[in-house]
């Protein structure tokens, strides 16, 4: 029996400045959460695969983000074109 390993369909892009969580999508691509931390209102999402951002014009806590950043990974089908 052998076990083959199976490579990404995808090779990790770089990781940005303040990039704070990296989720992948089901399609294989990635949302990045960016920011300085939890306490900070800076931090944002930014999906590769589609393009979408968080949904707000502001910025938010890493605590309202994550969940929603979570959400459309999971929900995004948008493969990386680059």
């Amino acid at each position: 029996m052998t076990t083959a390993v199976r490579a990404p369909a995808f090779t990790e892009p770089d990781r940005p400045k303040g990039l704070l969580i990296r989720f992948v999508t089901t399609s294989g691509s990635y949302v990045d959460v960016t920011g300085h931390g939890e306490h900070a209102q800076d931090n944002r999402w930014n999906c590769l695969g589609c393009g979408d951002t968080s949904r707000s014009p502001e910025q938010s806590y890493l605590f309202n983000i994550r969940p929603d950043a979570n959400d459309h990974a999971t929900a995004c089908r948008a493969i990386p074109l680059t």
